[in-house]
């Protein structure tokens, strides 16, 4: 399965996974759906606390995910990098700054390496089963916080 990142005309937001569309709130600054996702923001709108029914906790001092739904966030020990969601191992490139792989899905970036811009996984279609689907969108959710 390949499934193609779409961004807006600036190249600059992630504008949906595949057929998958992601909707932007009136000043276009954070996600505000993913299909038919609600996505919802703690008080000071600094963290993703959900994704439609799925929430996400996070650590009270570190500010680090600790669960995603039903599945919890392995760390490294220094709590600098996220390891897995639940059986889910993220892998990174060589510097250990970009991820290239959640589970089984495979991320490839631009060829300037800055986005990312396809998502290969096993098996045929193009759409994302929803737990991947889920996953795939925090951690790029996550990741693109962390560069901004």
């Amino acid at each position: 399965m390949d499934v193609a990142l779409v961004y807006d005309l600036a190249g600059s937001r992630l504008r949906g996974i595949g057929d998958v569309p992601i909707s932007y709130d009136r000043l276009g600054s954070r996600p505000r759906a993913l299909g038919s996702w609600p996505l919802e923001y703690d008080t000071l709108g600094a963290r993703l606390r959900a994704v439609g029914a799925t929430e996400i906790t996070y650590s009270r001092w570190a500010n680090l995910p600790r669960t995603v739904g039903q599945w919890s966030c392995v760390h490294t020990k220094l709590g600098s990098r996220l390891e897995s969601i639940g059986p889910h191992e993220l892998r990174y490139d060589q510097l250990g700054s970009r991820v290239r792989a959640v589970g089984p899905l495979e991320i490839s970036y631009d060829r300037l390496g800055t986005r990312p811009s396809r998502v290969r996984a096993p098996g045929e279609g193009t759409s994302l089963p929803d737990d991947l689907l889920l996953l795939l969108f925090i951690v790029l959710y996550w990741q693109e916080k962390e560069e901004s």
